[in-house]
């Protein structure tokens, strides 16, 4: 049993009889009453996000995971294919599981969290961001940069992506995960 003290962002919990992964965590202390943390939990079984507050000193039931580097292969309807670069066993999970499915690029490495008791797939943590080239995009405009202005740009993957407007077709640009937007251009 761990308590509220152990809460980090990652850590797996079992609440409400199903697993929760938290996204969020904030220690609150207050001037006027008990400590507490408030949390964003996202179940693992079927992706919603709940949020939730724990008192302080709260008990609750972490679940051990180990993770491994999986590699992304391809998908198939709603799953995808994803094999151990260890052991090579492969496994498939639902798109609900993926934080972004539609920036995942065949050959990507992964990170899967596996529940040691039942060793079944719990969630998949995609890395920080991804490099994709752009596949269509209006023809940007010389001298454009200097303002905020955006247009949407579609990746090699099928996502679309809001972008500067110098960015071309055939442009290679990192792109965050957590938040599926424009980071940088990427030179070869």
């Amino acid at each position: 049993m761990a308590s509220t003290s152990d809460i980090k962002n990652g850590l797996c919990i079992k609440y409400n009889n199903d697993i929760y992964k938290i996204i969020e965590f904030l220690h609150v202390k207050p001037g006027k009453g008990p400590a507490f943390v408030r949390t964003k939990l996202r179940s693992l079984s079927n992706g919603k996000v709940l949020d939730n507050t724990f008192s302080a000193g709260h008990k609750i039931e972490e679940v051990r995971v180990e993770n491994h580097k999986f590699q992304y292969l391809y998908p198939e309807g709603d799953d995808f294919h994803f094999m151990n670069t260890e052991t090579f066993e492969q496994i498939s999970l639902n798109k609900n599981i993926l934080d972004s499915p539609d920036l995942l690029k065949e050959g990507e490495t992964v990170m899967v969290s596996i529940n040691t008791e039942t060793d079944l797939p719990l969630s998949v943590d995609m890395p920080s961001s991804v490099i994709l080239e752009v596949t269509y995009a209006e023809p940007g405009i010389k001298g454009n940069t200097a303002t905020n202005a955006t247009k949407s740009a579609t990746v090699e993957t099928g996502a679309s992506v809001n972008v500067p407007l110098f960015i071309n077709e055939g442009d290679k640009i990192k792109i965050d995960t957590t938040t599926g937007s424009y980071m940088e251009r990427v030179k070869e």
